[in-house]
């Protein structure tokens, strides 16, 4: 079933495979039902998880039932726990929304919830996020997780999402990030498919973010908390929850 899973995400486009996940889901959580992994999502329990990966592909990191990977794991603990996300009234942007969080945040009463993309059949608003249709201060929390690295012009990207924020807000922007690297890597010239995913981890990355990273957004006037949630949890929790170590969260303010 795992050797199929590879082949399936790595040839079907994102979108279809966004829409075949409704009906694999339920399947795929039967199968897996156990009881050494918990997604803290929906808190079931999974004798694995799945494999996940373009590139470099990783083994036991897609939960079966939410079809939640790594970071929105740790991304849903640190909201639950750190923040009043799930009990003050709020009016949310979220990019490219993941299905792990979609319907659970739509279904919400506390928050007034927008979700944007160019290409995601889960976006209410086709935007660009260069050019957004939104209006200046518009939103207290814009998440926006795994985007800014598709972007080739990610500075104005993070400009738009820095106007449309509201003064006092939140903001949360994942990215794939080497840690090690002090500075981010972008190389053009590298166009075969293969390639990219083999240096940037996706075929349609165009870059692998270093340290550098939160100065970056500090430059364009956010306050930048860089959390390691991850030293929250015991060794146990991090494996039960198959959460990455060390995995930075960039909690972002206006």
């Amino acid at each position: 079933m795992k050797k199929l899973f590879r082949l399936v995400l790595n040839l079907v486009p994102r979108p279809i495979l966004i829409r075949l996940s409704y009906l694999v889901r339920p399947i795929l959580a039967f199968f897996l039902k156990g009881n050494n992994f918990t997604d803290p999502i929906d808190n079931k329990g999974f004798k694995s998880f799945l494999p996940y990966g373009y590139g470099n592909q990783r083994n036991n990191v897609l939960s079966p039932s939410t079809l939640s990977l790594e970071r929105h794991r740790l991304l849903w603990l640190y909201l639950k726990n750190e923040t009043n996300f799930f009990t003050s009234p709020k009016k949310v942007l979220h990019f490219a929304p993941e299905q792990a969080f979609y319907k659970r945040f739509k279904k919400m009463a506390n928050l007034d919830y927008v979700t944007t993309d160019l290409n995601s059949p889960l976006a209410d608003v086709k935007a660009d996020i260069c050019n957004l249709p939104f209006k200046d201060n518009e939103f207290d929390v814009i998440l926006c997780n795994h985007v800014l690295e598709h972007i080739p012009n990610d500075t104005k990207a993070m400009e738009e999402l820095f106007r449309v924020l509201k003064v006092g807000g939140m903001g949360i922007f994942q990215i794939p990030q080497d840690l090690s690297r002090k500075t981010t890597f972008e190389d053009n010239s590298i166009t075969d498919k293969k390639e990219r995913a083999k240096i940037f981890g996706q075929y349609d990355h165009v870059r692998v973010y270093g340290r550098d990273y939160f100065n970056k957004l500090r430059s364009i006037g956010f306050k930048v908390d860089e959390v390691d949630y991850t030293s929250q949890f015991s060794e146990k929790e991090i494996e039960r929850y198959c959460l990455a170590k060390g995995e930075i969260i960039p909690v972002v303010y206006k």
